[in-house]
């Protein structure tokens, strides 16, 4: 089970993150600091009077230099902490907290007390309050990069967890979908040798083009592609239609009305026979009772399979699984909805897929 909290190996909180944060906070801070004290007028006597020091450019670099120096050794600290493993966040949590706190304040004391030499005389109690100034400075900065590392780490944490999910989810989608295939093949393969047992002696050669479209139809079908042209695709279908015409003679028509400007774009393996499967299996095919199914482009860059509801008094086992299978896989992998329309009509839309070469570099 996948820890909340508990960074990835190749966690992003590394010291390139930890230079950009602290480069953003330290212009952001320093910019703050001098605009407030420009219209306030404690800071103008703080400084003119007390240090007797204006506030120019190299001033402003001391600030920033501090800043980055405190908001960077503080966010390598509290970086190394978030990447360890403990059983317990809340300790780790509590340790990072307290020890940038820490590690913050030494900082700014440190660069405070070190920087009293190269500034203008100044009494005892302005030292205090130059000191007083830089530890809060530190408490702040703390605070700040506690709260950053902890949002960033808890958002990739999430973002990991989502996609150990998914990866979860295709993996049983894929052994469902494989387990399916093995359910059916049999099946499918003694109804076809069945088939051509009685062609054999009867009409030879119906009987060698019935070999040759069902040789095609297990190579196409035992191949491992994730994707394949719809041209591909719909020429593994007629293979699979002539063995299907052939048990079921002029009751079962397939029609196809297909641009052939979309012979090139990408489809699932096998997705169209299924949908062309699921009707055979589903509807009754018979003299009284004919069947139809309609195979066709649309102009929103899609394939429909329909045909007319005739449904079987008892329907077969595994009943919607390659069809549940395919629109969980095109929503898995390419975030794209197969759509499912039922009325007198049974009709199902799948997305055809442009530049797949291009999802892939």
């Amino acid at each position: 089970m996948t820890r909340p909290h508990q960074p990835h190996p190749n966690s992003p909180l590394n010291h390139k993150l930890a230079a950009g944060l602290s480069t953003v906070f330290s212009l952001l801070i320093t910019f703050v600091v001098f605009t407030k004290s420009s219209f306030d007028e404690h800071h103008r006597n703080f400084y003119d009077h007390h240090i007797e020091m204006p506030i120019d450019i190299y001033y402003v670099i001391f600030h920033f230099v501090t800043g980055f120096l405190t908001f960077y050794l503080s966010y390598e600290f509290c970086f190394w902490v978030f990447r360890k493993k403990w059983r317990k966040n809340r300790y780790k949590h509590l340790a990072a907290f307290f020890g940038t706190l820490g590690a913050a304040i030494l900082i700014c004391g440190v660069l405070s007390i070190a920087a009293l030499p190269f500034l203008p005389e100044m009494p005892d109690d302005s030292q205090i309050q130059w000191i007083g100034v830089g530890l809060k400075r530190g408490a702040a900065s703390a605070v700040i990069v506690f709260l950053t590392t902890w949002a960033i780490s808890a958002f990739v944490c999430n973002q990991q967890v989502l996609v150990e999910n998914q990866r979860l989810v295709a993996e049983n989608i894929r052994n469902r979908y494989e387990a399916l295939k093995h359910q059916l093949d049999p099946h499918f393969l003694f109804n076809s040798l069945n088939t051509l047992d009685g062609l054999i002696g009867f009409d030879d050669d119906k009987a060698r083009q019935y070999l040759q479209n069902l040789s095609s139809t297990f190579r196409y079908a035992i191949q491992n592609k994730e994707i394949t042209t719809l041209k591909d695709e719909l020429n593994f279908v007629q293979c699979y239609a002539y063995l299907m015409k052939i048990r079921y003679g002029d009751n079962l028509k397939i029609q196809y009305v297909v641009d052939e400007k979309y012979n090139h774009c990408y489809i699932m393996p096998v997705s169209l026979q299924t949908l062309i499967e699921n009707a055979i299996k589903h509807n009754v095919i018979n003299d009284q009772r004919p069947l139809t199914i309609l195979v066709e482009t649309t102009e929103n860059d899609a394939i429909k399979v329909s045909n007319a509801i005739q449904p079987k008094i008892n329907t077969e086992a595994g009943e919607g699984i390659g069809l549940a299978n395919l629109v969980e896989r095109y929503q898995l992998l390419f975030g794209m909805d197969v759509v499912i329309t039922k009325t007198d009509v049974f009709t199902v839309e799948i997305p055809l897929i442009k530049n797949y070469e291009s999802r892939n570099s």
